[in-house]
Parts: structure tokens; C-alpha cells; sequence
């Protein structure tokens, strides 16, 4: 239940990024001295050239970790049943922090002196497309693999009536103990499609969640094969059919 802070500080955060480049996309403003200064610290220096396409690329991802966040928070208010457990203290500031970084790193990778000046039609790639298509299929199944989880801890008339754990079954946990984890890896590699693949940076994000949702997903797997004798041999703990 405490990872409802991160999508409160995200939704935040990232929703006040996403209206100034709105209205810098928009608009035709300039972006605000403190987060030009940010730019400055982070060493994404003004550029000249039209730079329209990036500027768009970076307002729909920052729109989609926004309502990703948006979605997240949601679910953890009405969705999720949660135990007693407690987050360290470490894994707690590291989380609020990811969330600050992420949006600030998605709007550096645009210049903060630019006008673009182009038709939104014109902007519109099939990577941003192909991006998106992926970033609507995995929160999908991961909304549902939350609901299946949620299930486990109700009774058919939907009150709580246990905090402790079960296998579950149906959707992707057919094939993978924590799918819910591997579509959360989907939605920020849709994200690096959408920036058109080559962006270094958000491909090190990328990175940051793979190793971070992977370790957790062998500790859940490991915890699952241990505490239930019959539980399905075929299941990877995190990628389907690979790992």
C-alpha cells in the first residue's frame, strides 16, 4: 500500500511537466525558467533546428506515464487488496525519486527554446502508433492480472475476507508467476518505441525497471514454489517461456 505514494507524487509531479509542455507544444510559451535551469544542470543545452517531432514524442510519452500513474493510483485505492507488510525505507524514497526522474528525464529530451509550427498530423509516426497500440495491450493485462490478485483475497461478493495468499490463475499468470511485472516492462519499452527507438537515455529507464521488476518477480516465483507443493512447474517467473 505504500507504493500509493509514488503514483500520488507522480501524478503530480509529472501532471504540472505535462502542462507546461502542453502549452510550450501548444501554445507557442516558453517553458519555465526553473525547468530550463534543469535542462541546463542535465546538460541538455537550447538548440536551433525544428525539433517538432521530438517535441511531440515527448509530450505523448509524458502524457502516458501520466495516465499510467493515473491508472496505478486508481487501482491501488480501489482495485488492490494489500497485506501488512512494510517497504524499506530505501526501496521507499528510491521509489518517489524514480517517479521525479522519469517525467524530468522524458521532458530533457527536448530543446526549451523551440517552436515547432507543424500540423499535428504531419508529427504523427508509426512508431508513435506501434507505441502506442503496445502501451493500451499491456495495461490491459496488467489491470487484469491486478483484479485476479485482488480476487484471490474476496469472497464472490467482492469483501475482503483474507490478507494471505494463493496461487493465482487466468490471463498471463497462466504462463509467468508475475505478469503484472512484465507488463510493466511493456509499457516503458512501448515508451522507448514511441521516442523512436533510438533514445539512449529513456533506454537506460528501461533498464532501471527490467533488472528492478525481474528481481522481484524471482523472489514472488521462489516464495510460490516454495510455500506451494503443487504449484504449476511450466511458469517462468517473469518473461513468458524464457525466464
Amino acid at each position: 500500500r505504500w507504493f500509493t505514494h509514488f503514483y500520488v507524487v507522480s501524478v503530480v509531479w509529472n501532471g504540472s511537466l505535462l502542462y507546461w509542455l502542453f502549452r510550450a507544444e501548444f501554445l507557442g510559451e516558453s517553458l519555465p525558467s526553473w525547468i530550463q535551469d534543469m535542462h541546463h544542470a542535465l546538460g541538455r543545452d537550447s538548440q536551433s533546428e525544428d525539433m517538432g517531432n521530438e517535441y511531440f514524442s515527448a509530450l505523448l510519452v509524458l502524457l502516458l506515464l501520466w495516465l499510467h500513474s493515473c491508472r496505478r493510483l486508481a487501482e491501488c485505492l480501489w482495485t488492490s487488496v494489500f497485506s501488512n507488510g512494510f517497504i524499506h525505507i530505501v526501496q521507499y524514497y528510491y521509489g518517489l525519486g524514480f517517479y521525479i526522474a522519469i517525467g524530468s528525464t522524458v521532458l530533457c529530451q527536448v530543446p526549451t527554446n523551440v517552436r515547432n509550427g507543424k500540423e499535428l498530423s504531419v508529427q504523427i509516426r508509426w512508431y508513435h502508433i506501434v507505441g502506442i497500440t503496445m502501451y493500451i495491450w499491456a495495461s490491459l493485462h496488467q489491470h487484469r492480472c491486478l483484479v485476479i490478485l485482488a480476487k484471490l483475497r474476496k469472497n464472490k461478493s467482492g469483501k475482503v475476507v483474507r490478507l494471505g495468499y494463493d496461487v493465482p490463475f487466468g490471463d498471463w499468470f497462466e504462463s509467468v508467476s508475475c505478469p503484472h511485472y512484465f507488463a510493466e516492462l511493456l509499457i516503458y519499452v512501448s515508451m522507448a518505441i514511441m521516442l523512436g527507438f533510438q533514445n539512449v537515455t529513456w533506454w537506460c529507464v528501461v533498464m532501471c525497471v527490467l533488472f528492478n521488476q525481474a528481481l522481484a518477480a524471482v523472489l514472488n516465483h521462489e516464495y510460490y514454489q516454495k510455500n506451494f507443493r503443487s504449484y504449476p512447474k511450466h511458469r517462468k517467473a517473469f518473461i513468458p517461456y524464457v525466464f
